[in-house]
């Protein structure tokens, strides 16, 4: 007999993925170069060098049933004593080996945490708008997604409803900063704020909330800022990491679980998401990925392009009227749209064969996301459309 849970998954496909076929379709009429494709984050610029290089000595040097065999369940340990390493030198925390777990990037990095931290029955809080697959990765532990309504057009978290919500049947909170869908790095305030309130209800409530920070997109910040660390700011934080984007690398699956020094549960974590990976037909991401990555924590590849592409779409989309936040990290950018339906306006989009993706599936209605993960020709080509979206509102 099927399994009716997946079987009924089959009408819920993704907004994003739908929108990206389609644009494939499209470009086999009028050509790529004509469609300008907005819906996929799939990173456009190479890895750096340096991971290649990693790759083909390894490949040229190490005794190949070494290289390829299998490493221990919490992972490689020359790669988590680099990740920990890395951190212990990027933000002053003393990480080591044992807070360090390998995972299928940040997607099997959310999936181990939030296991480790619920029980079948608990809550999970999250901020919209939000990465639409938080709600299949919570479901699948047994636990149950909450979200905290919006706060527009800032998006920053609306703390107020958060301390609201924040009952005693949530045992972990998962943000995403810099934030997908809005490029919205959340502040060192708003991040100081969260650390009191949940200090004060894991107090109130006698057992500690866990946060869950997701943060892909790290290393794409602009401005030449760098994002507040969430883990900096509450102890009990467990932080999803993926190399996805930083080193363009998504088709390698490679990430990680950091458990803050002094969390709850920090002798004991990484082996117990080792446990949950055996049960789970997770177990460890490539062991020769693991070691390359391990040699490349200090570089990343040329991610400037994105925030070219983002002066380009700002500077045009304000000009043209629409209501946008600037984004402050990441490839997206979300202004709204310029009709209460979002769906209705992806649509009149693509007669200027725009392909943008609308907002309800981010827990927000009424906004767009733009992934600009493009080559830069390709946006300044895309401008007119634009234009020409923005004039058939105006009449």
């Amino acid at each position: 007999m099927l399994n009716e849970t997946y079987r009924a998954m089959l009408n819920n496909k993704s907004v994003i993925r739908e929108t990206f076929m389609y644009g494939r379709q499209r470009a086999a009429q009028i050509g790529s170069e004509n469609v300008f494709d907005y819906s996929l984050g799939n990173p456009s610029v190479p890895c750096p060098p340096e991971f290649t290089e990693a790759m083909q000595t390894l490949l040229a040097q190490e005794e190949p049933v070494s290289l390829h065999g299998y490493c221990p369940s919490q992972g490689d340990p020359g790669f988590r004593t680099a990740v920990a390493a890395h951190l212990t030198e990027t933000f002053g925390l003393p990480y080591a080996q044992k807070h360090i777990f390998p995972t299928t990037g940040a997607a099997g990095a959310i999936a181990h945490a939030i296991r480790a931290v619920t029980q079948p029955g608990d809550e999970v809080l999250t901020f919209a708008p939000y990465f639409p697959e938080y709600g299949p990765y919570v479901a699948g532990t047994g636990a149950m997604l909450r979200v905290v309504p919006p706060q527009a057009p800032t998006f920053q978290p609306n703390l107020d409803a958060f301390a609201q919500m924040l009952t005693e049947k949530v045992t972990c909170v998962l943000i995403n900063t810099p934030n997908n869908p809005t490029g919205v790095v959340y502040s060192a305030d708003t991040l100081t704020r969260m650390a009191a309130i949940l200090t004060e209800k894991s107090a109130q409530y006698g057992h500690n909330i866990f946060l869950v920070s997701d943060e892909p997109y790290r290393d794409i910040v602009f401005d030449g800022k760098t994002v507040p660390y969430p883990a900096a700011f509450y102890p009990h934080t467990l932080t999803c990491f993926s190399y996805s984007k930083s080193l363009s690398l998504p088709g390698e699956r490679l990430g990680y679980v950091a458990v803050r020094p002094g969390c709850e549960g920090e002798d004991i974590l990484v082996d117990m998401m080792s446990q949950i990976s055996r049960f789970t037909g997770h177990n460890c991401p490539p062991s020769i990925i693991q070691r390359a990555v391990s040699r490349c924590q200090k570089v990343t590849s040329d991610l400037s392009v994105y925030q070219t592409n983002m002066e380009l779409l700002y500077e045009k989309l304000t000009a043209l009227g629409f209501e946008v936040e600037r984004p402050g990290g990441t490839f997206y950018i979300f202004p709204k749209a310029l009709e209460e339906d979002a769906n209705a306006f992806c649509q009149k989009a693509r007669e200027f064969d725009l392909l943008l993706v609308p907002s309800d599936s981010f827990g927000v209605k009424g906004y767009v996301r733009l992934a600009y993960c493009i080559d830069t020709e390709k946006v300044k080509r895309s401008l007119p459309a634009f234009e020409k979206l923005a004039d058939a509102y105006r009449k």
